[in-house]
């Protein structure tokens, strides 16, 4: 099942403007995405179309690196430089050991308040139509992890860092709580993906190529986090009717494909211990 892209989206597009064009190349209906990145955001997407786009909920995006640029001296409503102007300040820019132990202070987990641009839903709306419409509403507060987190450069108006964090960490976020500990005001000037899980930016193609008929497709099963079963030619039929199957097998949920093309996913039966299928993909 050959149909994954992996992009570098560039700056000044939505995710969603993305698809659209991406769309127009592959010549489908069926497009998406396993992470969205704001318009000011580039780097690494990972597109499904076609038959893929039924794995979405199944792939498991672990870790993210991202490289941040923060700016001293302004916040804004929305903690990057694409919101409106609350507060300004003359700064001093701290010494390199000050940022460094500070950002040393956010390694392994903390909770972390979801900002108000956020798309999560909250008594069915999404959070950032409680700000179009300027109604306060409690923001929520999750476990993030930093994996890793290293000063990449110090500028005369900010720094910026490379970090690995968990699936679902807000770098806007990081970069508030990053500026309360030490004692300034700035926001998030700049956002790059480097990578998901295994997946690099060397490895993306540039959407300009793309554009041009030259990129890369690859198999879905290269990220799908399960254990994969082979089938027999003989058994596709029992697949794709939806038959339970014996195997011995105590993962909780398995793939089966033939000839490199995912086929299903199954789910165990806790009572009866066979396997009952959970999304076909063909």
């Amino acid at each position: 099942m050959n149909n994954v892209l992996y992009v570098d989206k560039p700056i000044g597009m939505t995710s969603f403007d993305l698809c659209f064009k991406l769309r127009k190349v592959l010549n489908t209906k069926k497009i998406g995405h396993t992470g969205t990145l704001d318009p000011n955001a580039s780097g690494v997407m990972i597109i499904l179309f076609d038959n893929a786009t039924k794995t979405n909920q199944f792939l498991v995006s672990d870790r993210k690196t991202y490289e941040a640029r923060v700016l001293f001296g302004i916040s804004t409503d929305t903690l990057d430089i694409d919101g409106n102007i609350t507060d300004e300040k003359e700064y001093i820019i701290p010494d390199r050991d000050r940022i460094v132990d500070t950002l040393n202070s956010f390694m392994g987990k903390s909770m972390q308040e979801v900002p108000i641009t956020s798309a999560i839903k909250i008594n069915g709306k999404r959070l950032y139509q409680y700000q179009l419409a300027n109604q306060e509403v409690e923001l929520p507060i999750r476990e993030i992890e930093v994996f890793s987190i290293e000063l990449s450069q110090i500028f005369d108006d900010g720094f910026s860092f490379i970090c690995e964090v968990s699936s679902g960490t807000y770098i806007r976020s990081l970069v508030r709580d990053i500026l309360v500990k030490l004692d300034l005001i700035g926001t998030l000037k700049s956002l790059r993906r480097l990578a998901i899980n295994d997946i690099s930016v060397e490895q993306c193609d540039k959407l300009d190529d793309i554009l041009k008929g030259n990129y890369h497709k690859h198999n879905v099963l290269d990220l799908l986090k399960l254990r994969y079963f082979s089938m027999e030619y003989a058994d596709i039929d029992a697949i794709k009717n939806g038959k339970r199957i014996n195997i011995d097998c105590n993962e909780d949920k398995i793939l089966f494909y033939v000839d490199d093309e995912a086929l299903a996913i199954y789910q165990k039966d806790k009572i009866k211990g066979d396997y009952y299928i959970l999304r076909g993909l063909w």
